[in-house]
C-alpha cells in the first residue's frame, strides 16, 4: 500500500518532563501521529522514560527497534540452546552465527560493567505494551540481513577486518572505554558492536544505520492502515534524525522500500577463481605426467594432497577435533578448493557436530566460554566453530603452499 505524505505532515522536536529529558521528535502523517522516542541502550533513564510514556495512556500502539530474533534473545535466554548447529553449518550461516555471538558477548560485557542490560528499554517497551494490551510492532530489519548486506559492500580487506573485529569482540574481556559508552548512549547497538574498525567505513554505516532508518520508516508508514492514530516508536537516539526525515519525506511504497532493503546480491554465478585454481592444479598434474612421466606426475599429486590435507587436518587438530573430524579434514582439503559448493571447514565441522553433538549446557555457557581462550576448547559449540575456522584457514594456507610447490616443480 502506498502512503503519500499529507500536506500538513510535520516534524517537530519536543520534550516532556515525564520522559526524563529523552530526545523526542513528532511526525504527523496520513492521519497518524508518530512520537519518536530516542533512547540510550545502556541507560536506566531511558527505561524509565519508555515506561512513563506507555503508562501515560497517550498511545494506542507501540513500535520498537527490534526484529523477532533480537526480541527472542532479550526475552528468552534459553533460545540459543534450541539451535540446530548442524543446520547452521550446512546452510552456510556459520559466519552469521559468529557475528550474533560477538554481539551477545559485547552486550554481556556492557551489562556486567554498567549494571544495565543493553536493550533493556526495548524489552521494557514490549513488556509494557503487552501488560496494557496495546498492539506492538517490531520495525527493525533482521540482523542477519543487515550483516549480509554490510559484508557484500566491503572488499576482501574490509571483510577480513570485520571478521577480525568479530573475533576480538568474542574474546575481549577488557572494560569498554568511557568514550565508547558515551557514543553508545547517542548511537546504535549494532553500530557499536562492530567496533572501531567500522567507525570510518561508509559502507558499514550505510547498511547498519542509514538503511535501517529507511526500513523502519517504511514499517511505521504501514501502521496507517492498522487503525492506529497515536504511535510511540522506541528507537536508539542515533536513528532519530534519519528516521524522522524518512518518515516525513519518503513517498515510495513501503513494500517497495522493504523489498529493496531486504535484497542480497547473489554471488557471481560463475566461480572464476575456483575454476582458475582447478585448471591450474589439474593442468599441472596433467603436464607433470606428460612431460615428466609417472614419477613427476605422482609427485605433484602427493605434494598437493600433503600440503592441503595436512594443513587442513592440522587446523582441525588444533581446534581439538575428533580423530574422524581430522580425517575428514585431511580427505576434504585437497578436493574442496576445486569445487565452488564445498568447504573443508564445513565438512569437518559437520562431522565434529555429528560425533560430538553439543549439550544443552554447552549452549547455555557459550556466551561466557567464548570470552576465554580455554573456553573455546572446553565448550562443544565453540569447539565446532573453531574447527570450522581453523580447518578453513589451514586449507587456505595449504592451497598457497601446494600451488607454490607445484610452480617450483614445473618451472624449476
Amino acid at each position: 500500500m502506498t502512503n503519500e505524505p499529507n500536506a500538513g505532515a510535520s516534524a517537530a522536536p519536543t520534550t516532556a518532563d515525564p520522559l526524563h529529558g529523552q530526545p523526542l521528535q513528532v511526525v504527523e502523517r496520513d492521519g497518524v501521529r508518530y512520537t519518536l522516542l530516542g533512547t540510550a541502550h545502556v541507560s536506566q533513564a531511558s527505561i524509565d522514560a519508555v515506561r512513563a510514556a506507555i503508562d501515560s495512556g497517550a498511545y494506542d500502539a507501540v513500535a520498537v527497534e527490534l526484529d523477532p530474533g533480537r526480541l527472542q534473545s532479550l526475552t528468552d535466554p534459553e533460545a540459543l540452546a534450541r539451535l540446530d548447529i548442524i543446520k547452521v553449518l550446512r546452510e552456510g550461516k556459520t559466519h552469521l552465527f559468529a557475528a550474533n555471538l560477538a554481539l551477545a558477548a559485547y552486550q554481556r560485557r556492557l551489562a556486567e560493567q554498567l549494571g544495565v542490560e543493553p536493550g533493556a528499554e526495548l524489552k521494557a517497551a514490549v513488556q509494557e505494551a503487552r501488560a496494557r494490551d496495546l498492539p506492538f510492532h517490531l520495525i527493525d530489519r533482521e540482523v542477519g540481513l543487515t550483516f549480509r548486506r554490510a559484508m557484500q559492500k566491503l572488499g576482501w580487506w574490509g571483510r577480513a577486518r570485520t571478521g577480525a573485529g568479530i573475533l576480538v569482540a568474542m574474546i575481549d574481556d577488557e572494560e569498554i572505554g568511557e568514550d565508547d559508552i558515551e557514543k553508545l548512549k547517542g548511537g546504535d547497538m549494532l553500530e557499536s558492536s562492530f567496533g572501531e574498525f567500522a567507525a570510518h567505513s561508509p559502507a558499514l554505516y550505510e547498511s547498519v544505520i542509514a538503511e535501517r532508518d529507511r526500513y523502519m520508516a517504511a514499517n511505521l508508514r504501514d501502521l496507517a492502515g492498522s487503525g492506529a492514530r497515536d504511535v510511540l516508536a522506541v528507537v536508539g537516539a542515533g536513528h532519530l534524525p534519519g528516521l524522522a526525515r524518512h518518515l516525513r519525506e519518503d513517498t515510495a511504497p513501503a513494500d517497495a522500500v522493504r523489498s529493496d532493503l531486504e535484497s542480497v546480491k547473489e554471488k557471481k554465478s560463475f566461480p572464476w577463481f575456483t575454476l582458475g585454481l582447478a585448471v591450474f592444479v589439474i593442468g599441472g598434474f596433467a603436464w607433470g605426467f606428460w612431460q615428466g612421466g609417472l614419477d613427476v606426475g605422482t609427485g605433484l599429486v602427493v605434494q598437493w594432497v600433503l600440503a592441503t590435507g595436512l594443513l587442513g587436518a592440522l587446523g582441525c587438530a588444533i581446534a581439538g577435533g575428533h580423530p574422524l573430524s581430522i580425517l575428514a579434514a585431511f580427505v576434504a582439503s585437497p578436493l574442496t578448493p576445486l569445487h565452488p559448493a564445498l568447504a573443508s571447514g564445513t565438512i569437518s565441522a559437520v562431522v565434529e557436530a555429528t560425533l560430538r553433538r553439543p549439550t544443552y549446557g554447552d549452549f547455555m555457557a557459550l556466551r561466557d566460554d567464548v570470552q576465554t581462550v580455554k573456553g573455546w576448547w572446553r565448550n562443544g559449540v565453540a569447539r565446532i566453530l573453531l574447527n570450522f575456522f581453523l580447518t578453513s584457514l589451514g586449507t587456505a594456507i595449504g592451497v598457497w603452499t601446494g600451488g607454490l610447490k607445484m610452480l617450483g616443480t614445473l618451472f624449476g
